[in-house]
């Protein structure tokens, strides 16, 4: 009878588990976006889109935020967090210390998830076009088609992406715990920050969202398959 190495198989089922999460996650995000595209192409998001704008504004006054004015200027600060401007300083500097630390395959990971992630979100820009708020609505500069959201995407890509590699560095649960949800809690705050100043629809996030968590998942199975395949010996083997 060939012994079993109990600790190893469990290690083994929590990534199993963790791969048919990421699935899941893949899953329910195409899925969300397509549905939310689908409803936008018939104009049926645009009641519901306008009426979320003008609760976040003082009745009558298109273009007065609700809230005191630390929020607005909170607002806008954490808006920067998903500029392309900004994102782009977080990977390289991620990349940067990946590299010090050899390694390779997580640092192309993050670069081909961001480089991926902008592609997809200009190409879904140009392919529908949307149209974004009033100017009257707007308390800051926007360019651009609106749907999908490009911060509310590439935030979710970039900080999921980041929040995944934390957790599989380290062996704690809670640190794991506390770096997805961090990485959640970012990229909520980003999209919710672009309703709120008004260059967004909430249509528009909530689709950034959508495919933004569904490629930060993609890339994260492709690494892992590839890393499943190359690494010797398996985790299920006995010694």
């Amino acid at each position: 009878m060939i012994p079993l190495n109990l600790p190893r198989l469990l290690a083994a089922g929590r990534r199993e588990i963790t791969a048919v999460s990421a699935l899941l996650v893949v899953a329910l995000g195409a899925m969300a976006f397509l549905s939310i595209a689908d409803e936008v192409a018939e104009g049926e998001t645009h009641a519901l889109d306008l009426a979320v704008l003008r609760a976040l504004r003082v009745d009558g006054q298109p273009g007065t935020l609700i809230g005191p004015d630390w929020l607005h200027v909170a607002a806008v600060d954490v808006t920067a967090l998903g500029s392309v401007a900004v994102l782009s300083l977080i990977i390289l500097m991620a990349f940067a210390l990946l590299a010090s630390l050899r390694r390779w395959g997580e640092g192309l990971l993050l670069l081909g998830g961001a480089l991926g992630g902008v592609s997809i979100s200009q190409g879904l820009k140009l392919l529908f076009g949307r149209e974004r708020p009033d100017m009257a609505y707007r308390a800051v500069e926007a360019v651009n088609a609106s749907f999908p959201s490009g911060h509310a995407m590439l935030s979710a890509v970039v900080f999921l992406t980041l929040g995944a590699l934390a957790a599989r560095f380290s062996e704690r649960r809670r640190v794991k715990v506390l770096a997805i949800s961090a990485a959640v809690l970012l990229s909520l705050l980003v999209g919710a920050s672009r309703v709120y100043l008004g260059v967004h629809w909430a249509s528009d996030v909530l689709a950034g969202w959508s495919v933004g968590a569904a490629w930060a998942m993609t890339c994260w199975l492709a690494a892992y398959l590839v890393r499943r395949r190359i690494r010797t010996p398996s985790a299920l083997d006995a010694t």
